[in-house]
């Protein structure tokens, strides 16, 4: 446990670091799922370290190893880490999970925000179009989600400008990629430095749709069009809680539907789920090492309830041992 505990949080460091680079030059879908994988499994390693390191110094509580029935001198006497470590993986630990609390009440909120939306968008077609003048194109996320268009948004593209835009949008809903813009916010608020693989998932995103009207319309230049009439019209709206084409960084996708589609690379995802492999395997292993040395400390303060209950007899038996390992709930090997 004493090194493999600390791998999970060096794996979330370096794919914090790293993943959101690679992604963006990565064919946008296997991209975002890529990004979802490693900010999923990241997340869970770092709880699960924090979680382990904390409770090497939580079960070295007196009050907590009488409950537990574990030896508290068995237990410091195999357990490496300092105090420093524990308090702050503690501290860490708490507020982690304090963070993913409020941001899942903010994800539902904002789930409820988009059905009472997609409810008072008129009509019961995919396709709504708002009567008003500002240039705005947006997807709602519902059951089923709605794809809301304004005339002043219209009024800007000509009709094959107007179709790339609504394959965009049409291609977020169909993706269900309001599921991924969850993950990624619920990763974060659990560990700060996932932030800037939300960051990037936000981008790939959008490439992603980007990709899927590309094809749909068959020009990718069309499509690079219709994003930068869009964005240019729409630069004084703000939609930061909607799926839209003028979303990301507007530049970037656009210089990227003007060159070719990008490659497929395998070392990256190869390299990156062997991050994640070793990342579970360690915390696997950690947890498993927990445990054992949690089940030597009640053999040991079994032991020694044993030695002291047959001082006044003799020698302690492997019967009256026996005894009382099963009477503690664990089984002597």
């Amino acid at each position: 446990m004493a090194v493999s505990v600390y791998i999970p949080l060096v794996v979330t460091v370096v794919l914090a670091v790293l993943a959101p680079r690679a992604a963006r030059r990565l064919p946008p879908r296997p991209a975002a799922w890529s990004l979802a994988c490693a900010a999923l499994v990241s997340a869970t390693g770092w709880l699960g370290s924090l979680a382990l390191l904390a409770f090497t110094g939580f079960a070295q509580i007196p009050e907590v190893a009488r409950e537990g029935h574990w030896s508290v001198s068995a237990l410091r006497a195999e357990d490496p880490v300092s105090f420093a470590v524990v308090t702050v993986s503690a501290l860490a630990l708490a507020a982690g999970v304090l963070s993913l609390g409020v941001a899942a009440v903010r994800q539902v909120r904002h789930v409820l925000w988009a059905r009472k939306e997609c409810a008072r968008v008129p009509g019961v077609t995919e396709l709504a179009v708002l009567d008003d003048d500002l240039p705005q194109a947006f997807a709602l996320p519902g059951s089923p989600g709605r794809i809301v268009v304004t005339r002043g948004m219209l009024r800007c593209l000509d009709d094959r400008e107007r179709e790339a835009l609504l394959a965009h949008e049409r291609a977020h809903l169909r993706a269900r990629h309001y599921l991924f813009q969850a993950l990624w916010r619920l990763t974060a608020a659990v560990n700060p430095l996932l932030r800037p693989m939300a960051g990037a998932g936000a981008f790939v995103l959008e490439r992603w749709a980007d990709e899927e009207a590309a094809t749909h319309v068959g020009s990718r230049t069309l499509v690079a069009r219709a994003v930068g009439r869009a964005a240019l019209a729409s630069s004084a709206v703000a939609r930061a809680t909607a799926l839209a084409a003028t979303g990301g960084a507007v530049p970037q996708r656009v210089r990227a539907l003007l060159a070719p589609p990008p490659p497929r690379r395998t070392l990256p995802l190869a390299l990156g789920a062997l991050m994640l492999t070793v990342c579970c395997a360690s915390l696997a292993n950690a947890a498993s090492d927990s445990d054992r040395m949690v089940e030597r400390a009640q053999r040991a303060q079994c032991a020694a309830q044993t030695s002291a209950g047959n001082a006044l007899g003799g020698a302690p038996t492997p019967q009256a041992f026996d005894e009382c390992c099963a009477h503690r709930g664990h089984r002597h090997h």
